[in-house]
């Protein structure tokens, strides 16, 4: 929200007596000046705000929209550190340089111009998009607010809307790392004839709400459908990066960045691990490795690590893969033939007597 609408909002909170829209307008405009570096003009704000009464708000007044906005995310403790994701050449570039625009941000300012804030991360799963966003926030050290979407979307006319709009209100209050997953749920291409009217109204609301936000919230979608996202989508992301499915050599560094970890290394090299493996995400090559590590670790001595990773490695082969459950799917749900229809002509034997 620009500041020119923080100042009219806390106006108007102010002649109305309205304590929730005060305290939330305040506490924006805080933010605000300490994402600025403002830090003495947010702390006389902050005591200034805890001086002044407020007439309570009569009983027609709507209800703390910022608060009721904390029901549609879930903050979850950032971990995750940039240095240690294995990411293609142009995402580190584009993480390196993400950070670097909000840690200096003043010196953007001083020339006019606002840190990136709207970031869009595409590609198969598992290959690391939520830990990129989670690795943002650490190392900004900022808030990793994740999207709920079970409490987002609304199944009433208007609903979603709704909650979008109350959960914007409130990340708007502090600087933080804002993140949707599977963004193609609610920012689907509205030329769709198969989409209702109600989801391309949620598009449009969205796609106001995101340019709106200050440069202090940074939104980082994901999605696995790029393709289905609407392009006007596109347009509001100013950083946009591809998650692409690693190949043969990439799995083997990093099987053995992972094997090194391990109080005792297997005999069957890394190379070797990753050719049996096949063509693998990293999430999927993490599960196997921590499967492997969890049978030994159950044995208790008695196995060791290269017969626990042959044992895995057998059963690896029978897994349930996705392209595999799509294809029996697609194999039931297929018509079946119908039988073939015969030549027109008819047989010696059924042939009508043209004597009667």
């Amino acid at each position: 929200m620009a500041r020119s609408d923080l100042l009219i909002s806390l106006v108007r909170a102010g002649a109305t007596g309205d304590r929730d829209m005060l305290k939330s307008t305040a506490e924006a405009l805080v933010a605000e000046e300490r994402a600025q570096n403002h830090h003495i003009v947010a702390d006389r704000l902050e005591r200034a705000l805890s001086a002044v009464p407020v007439t309570p708000p009569a009983l027609t007044t709507a209800v703390n929209l910022a608060g009721a906005g904390k029901d549609s995310i879930l903050e979850i403790e950032p971990r995750a550190q940039m240095a240690q994701l294995f990411l293609p050449l142009p995402v580190q570039q584009g993480g390196r340089q993400l950070i670097e625009e909000h840690v200096r941000a003043d010196v953007l300012r001083a020339h006019g111009y606002e840190p990136r804030h709207r970031v869009l991360l595409s590609g198969p799963p598992g290959n690391g998009k939520t830990s990129f966003a989670e690795a943002v926030a650490e190392a900004l050290g900022l808030p990793f607010f994740v999207v709920r979407y079970d409490a987002l979307i609304g199944s009433y006319l208007g609903e979603t809307n709704t909650r979008l709009r109350k959960l914007f209100d409130y990340i708007r209050t502090r600087p933080s790392v804002l993140f949707f997953d599977e963004f193609d749920a609610i920012g689907k291409e509205r030329g769709d004839t198969h989409e209702t009217g109600e989801i391309k109204r949620v598009v449009s609301f969205l796609l106001m709400q995101l340019d709106q936000l200050p440069s202090y919230v940074i939104v980082i979608a994901a999605t696995n459908h790029a393709e289905l996202l609407d392009r006007a989508v596109w347009r509001r992301f100013q950083l946009r990066l591809g998650f692409p499915a690693p190949d043969k050599v990439q799995v083997e560094v990093f099987l053995d960045r992972v094997i090194s970890q391990w109080s005792e290394r297997p005999r069957l090299s890394a190379q070797s691990i990753a050719s049996k493996l096949g063509e693998v995400s990293y999430a999927e090559a993490v599960d196997f490795c921590q499967n492997v590590r969890r049978r030994q670790i159950l044995g208790l001595g008695e196995l060791s690590v290269d017969d626990a990773l042959r044992t895995e490695l057998d059963l690896w082969v029978s897994r349930v893969r996705p392209e595999v459950m799509n294809a029996e799917r697609s194999n039931q749900t297929a018509p079946k033939d119908k039988p073939r229809s015969g030549t027109g002509k008819i047989s010696r034997k059924t042939r009508p007597d043209s004597r009667t």
